[in-house]
């Protein structure tokens, strides 16, 4: 635990605690049907590793060493846990060092650890059922949640939020997850066939933390307004702070720029495996016009105004934005010079576009290739 002036910063622990506690129950089934799920998802998953090599022509057998786990929600949380606690090291003992100096200091140590973790925790359960996978780049191992050997990674499949997607969706269950797992793989393939990949992306991570020059005490109250909105407490947030995300509240000029190369790369990685999972479909998952169609509708549709006041203050709105742009990007670049030319964007974090380059493709190729 990280402690301020004595006090835990964030009770880790309490946190996932109260996320286990709060999180929604996923879709009634048996329990042959879920070990069926189960089974099915980790026989995909396999499956995707050959499909997406050969699409995207990076990797081979012997590239991957991260393990692929399918979890429930509180296994999602927990997972999470370990990898928000590795990742937010360095701000937590940043702004333990601050708290001496700061007009809030005392307050936060009255807050404690204690409150913030139930405010996390909170926030995790409301995330724990809206993801389908996700693929862990800074994972920690422990004892109940392997990684792998080469600094941390793995794969995560979260069962109960497919099978209730796929219900929502009506499609058909065995194409759908085929076609989860071939995103996910396709981020697992990108930083296992790219070796420098990871060790930038968390320089970059560590060199926007370094920069954060913010007052713990407003830290915590942009986590307890999004703990309130779920609550009912707040439901007016996203008219009250103009759209400001939890990101956007710690950017200084300096971080401005790191977050801007940042959001370059993350779009590039997201539209990747969105561009590699519809165009491996039509020769593996017979529906995927279909699933895509319904998919795009769902994301478009949103949900309930509390819903969408919480994807701005936690940035989710940004995540989606990510998704198209990036795919509009690979798809433009494919197009013009092929997927073996796409992939010098895989040579340094030097060939890596810009977020400038991202909305215009053309000045990418044009810097690369010519």
């Amino acid at each position: 635990m990280t402690s301020i002036g004595g006090a835990e910063m964030v009770d880790w622990n309490l946190a996932v605690a109260t996320a286990t506690r709060l999180v929604r129950p996923g879709p009634e089934v048996s329990r042959d049907e879920a070990r069926a799920v189960v089974a099915e998802l980790r026989r995909h998953a396999k499956a995707s590793e050959e499909h997406v090599r050969g699409f995207t022509r990076m990797g081979t057998e012997e590239t991957h060493d991260t393990p692929v786990l399918v979890v429930d929600r509180p296994g999602w949380v927990r997972a999470n846990v370990a990898g928000f606690r590795e990742i937010l090291r360095p701000l937590l003992e940043k702004m333990q060092e601050r708290r001496g100096n700061s007009a809030g200091g005392a307050v936060l140590g009255a807050v404690g650890g204690k409150v913030t973790g139930v405010e996390l925790g909170m926030l995790l359960s409301f995330l724990s059922s809206r993801v389908l996978g996700q693929y862990e780049t800074f994972a920690p191992a422990t004892r109940d949640l392997p990684a792998g050997g080469s600094g941390g990674g793995r794969l995560l499949l979260v069962a109960p939020n497919i099978v209730h997607v796929e219900r929502e969706l009506d499609v058909d269950v065995h194409d759908f997850r085929l076609w989860v797992c071939l995103h996910e793989e396709t981020h697992r393939t990108q930083f296992s066939a790219v070796p420098w990949l990871r060790d930038h992306l968390e320089g970059e991570i560590q060199s926007f933390l370094a920069e954060t020059d913010v007052d713990p005490m407003t830290f915590l109250e942009r986590i307890r307004e999004a703990a309130q909105s779920l609550a009912g407490g707040r439901p007016e947030a996203e008219e009250d702070d103009g759209g400001r995300s939890l990101v956007e509240l710690v950017q200084s000029p300096a971080q401005r720029e790191i977050l801007g190369r940042l959001t370059a790369v993350m779009s590039l990685l997201e539209g990747h495996a969105d561009f590699v999972m519809d165009g491996v479909g039509p020769a593996v998952v017979p529906s995927v016009a279909e699933i895509r169609e319904k998919f795009q509708q769902r994301r478009a549709k949103g949900a309930s105004r509390l819903d969408t006041a919480l994807r701005k203050l936690l940035g989710l709105d940004a995540k989606l934005r990510q998704y198209r742009d990036g795919e509009r990007f690979v798809r433009a670049v494919v197009d013009e010079v092929g997927m073996d030319g796409f992939n010098r964007v895989w040579t340094s974090p030097n060939t890596l576009p810009t977020k400038t380059e991202i909305s215009q493709p053309a000045d990418w190729i044009a810097r690369v290739h010519r």
